[in-house]
């Protein structure tokens, strides 16, 4: 039930997208209705998470058996037989992917209405619900194919939404800059998952054995991941990407 919430939070995210980027560029209307396809986006997602961690106090404390460990298969034959699933982990992270992406989407039709801001407007809501959409999938992923399809959708939706106002040359240099380090940072993550293949024979992420792995993997796999995860965070002294970032992205994103 919960990990199906879920589900169903990261289509009606998508839905908001599409609805975005068909409605008319000055419609105001089609605005309020992809944010309320994104807010009801927020809700589902909201509610998968609590019941996620709710199945997870309610196991630690033994009053029930099952946890909220499930498992889905992603149906989608493009990235294998993968698999989603939800964990108190998982669901911790979901809460702000969820309530900051529909609490800005909210906040986006005050600052940016359509009437005044056409343009832009239509493309940071398009690329808002792909970004949830993105980082939701990201968090439940239980496969490395499933996890990159979500890694690049967040990431391509934050080049776009950050190179919004794209009429400025400083919005366009800093979010090109952005795309580089992200993309960097992509390929060393194609690094990481094909060293992680080879060592344990699957793409799935799971936990291993202790002592499975030999020193000089472990080692290799953890510089490859904090390299990779690290210029997406904008860990120091990866960072170079992020001051142009936040000083000429729109305000919610």
């Amino acid at each position: 039930m919960a990990l199906d919430l879920v589900i169903a939070a990261i289509l009606l995210a998508l839905a908001g997208s599409a609805l975005a980027w068909l409605a008319p560029r000055k419609s105001l209307a089609g605005q309020r209705l992809a944010t309320a396809l994104t807010v009801l986006s927020m809700l589902s997602g909201l509610a998968g998470a609590g019941l996620g961690l709710a199945g997870e106090v309610a196991a630690l404390a033994g009053r029930s058996a099952a946890g909220s460990g499930t498992l889905s298969p992603f149906p989608w034959q493009a990235v294998g037989d993968s698999l989603v699933g939800l964990d108190a982990l998982s669901a911790f992270f979901l809460v702000p992917v969820f309530l900051v992406g529909g609490l800005g989407s909210i906040y986006g039709l005050g600052y940016r209405p359509r009437t005044k801001y056409p343009g832009s407007s239509r493309r940071i809501e398009t690329f808002w619900g792909l970004l949830m959409a993105g980082m939701a999938l990201l968090v439940i992923a239980r496969h490395a194919l499933a996890f990159l399809l979500g890694w690049e959708a967040m990431a391509l939706s934050a080049f776009f939404l950050m190179g919004a106002e794209d009429a400025r040359p400083e919005t366009r240099r800093a979010s090109l800059v952005y795309l580089i380090a992200t993309h960097v940072g992509t390929l060393t993550l194609f690094a990481t998952f094909a060293l992680w293949r080879r060592v344990t024979g699957s793409f799935a992420l799971f936990p291993i054995a202790a002592g499975s792995l030999g020193a000089g993997a472990m080692t290799a796999i953890f510089l490859l991941a904090l390299l990779g995860f690290g210029l997406k965070a904008g860990l120091m002294p990866l960072h170079f990407w992020l001051p142009g970032a936040h000083a000429n992205a729109a305000s919610q994103v």
